[in-house]
């Protein structure tokens, strides 16, 4: 996940602003969200909660989904995850 994406070329199925937010709610949110969607597509998802990127590499390696690209910038970070 080190290389250069053009991440408007990730096909996004919804997307979920968690700016704000504090553990547990960006992951609480993340789940109800990755519920609306089809397995296979990918839900694109911005936190500002620092913890936020352990959290949700956890998740993904817990649950099967495929964290198909993440990067942090100016405090906040994103995330692609494919549903499993």
């Amino acid at each position: 996940m080190n290389e250069i994406v053009n991440v408007n070329e990730i096909p996004v199925a919804a997307n979920l602003d968690a700016t704000g937010l504090t553990c547990p709610l960006p992951l609480l949110k993340t789940k109800v969200e990755l519920a609306k969607i089809r397995s296979g597509e990918i839900l694109h998802v911005i936190a500002t909660d620092p913890m936020a990127s352990l959290d949700f590499r956890a998740f993904c390696l817990r649950t099967q989904h495929e964290m198909v690209h993440w990067f942090e910038a100016d405090k906040r970070s994103e995330f692609y995850i494919r549903k499993a």
